[in-house]
C-alpha cells in the first residue's frame, strides 16, 4: 500500500513537453484561450501526481509490461501516462484519446 501524506517528485519526459506544445499550437490556431486552458489543466493534473499517484488506474495494453504504467484522464480526452518508481512519478506520455 502507499502512504497518504507521502510527497512524490514528478518528472516530465522532455518529449512529453514537445507533444503538449504540439497540441497547444494546433488548438491555438482555432482558439487561443482554449489552448491556454488546456496547457494549464494538463500542468495542474501532472502536478497533482505529487500526492496520491496510485489513485489512477493501471494502463493495460498488450504491448506493455502489466502494471508498469498508470494513466490519468485530463481535459476530458487526454491521457497522462506515467509510472511510479519509489518516490518519483515519471510522466512518459500524453495522448489524445479520441
Amino acid at each position: 500500500m502507499y502512504e497518504v501524506d507521502r510527497q512524490y517528485k514528478v518528472i516530465v519526459d522532455p518529449a512529453v513537453n514537445d507533444r503538449m506544445y504540439d497540441h497547444f499550437e494546433f488548438l491555438a490556431r482555432v482558439n487561443e484561450s482554449a489552448a491556454e486552458r488546456l496547457l494549464d489543466q494538463l500542468a495542474d493534473d501532472m502536478q497533482s501526481l505529487e500526492r496520491l499517484p496510485y489513485r489512477n488506474p493501471v494502463f493495460n495494453r498488450p504491448y506493455l509490461k502489466s502494471g508498469k504504467y498508470r494513466y490519468m484522464v485530463s481535459c476530458e480526452r487526454y491521457l497522462i501516462v506515467y509510472q511510479i518508481i519509489e518516490n518519483t512519478v515519471f510522466i512518459d506520455d500524453v495522448q489524445d484519446s479520441r
